[in-house]
């Protein structure tokens, strides 16, 4: 217990009890932890109108399943002259991701990449939790 107690004390004990339950403490922490994944999606210059769809509905699905996402947009030979025409791809993403998610770090051009992150809005899930609750509150 203590090691500079007077007279010395100690505790018997069974040492294979005492490793079960630090085990069994370890593993409930680790229960109750939170991995968060950062899924990504690619995009190209030329992107038709249903696969950007698709595509913004996948990330909007990891997004409230509280994963990041972030956007991969590659640039192809010639395209990078066209860096402007990324920009509005970039901003008709975010328009379309709108309220549910939150830019982590805004676009940044990387070689023939562009990144963005995107993080799960918490501030959306709060305002829904509480207007759920207070149809409850009413009831009373």
């Amino acid at each position: 217990m203590t090691a500079k107690a007077d007279p010395p004390v100690c505790r018997i004990m069974d040492f294979g009890k005492y490793q079960y339950q630090e085990d069994k403490r370890q593993r409930d922490a680790k229960k109750k932890q939170v991995v968060q994944k950062i899924k990504e999606i690619k995009f190209h210059l030329h992107i038709d109108d249903n696969d950007f769809k698709t595509k913004i509905n996948h990330s909007i699905e990891f997004l409230q399943r509280g994963d990041k996402v972030r956007f991969v947009l590659t640039y192809r030979g010639r395209e990078m002259s066209h860096t402007d025409l990324g920009e509005l791809l970039i901003q008709r993403i975010i328009e379309a991701i709108g309220d549910n998610g939150v830019i982590d770090s805004p676009a940044k051009l990387l070689g023939k990449n562009c990144q963005m992150t995107f993080a799960p809005n918490t501030k959306k899930k709060k305002t829904t939790e509480q207007a759920e609750q207070a149809p409850n509150d009413n009831a009373k």
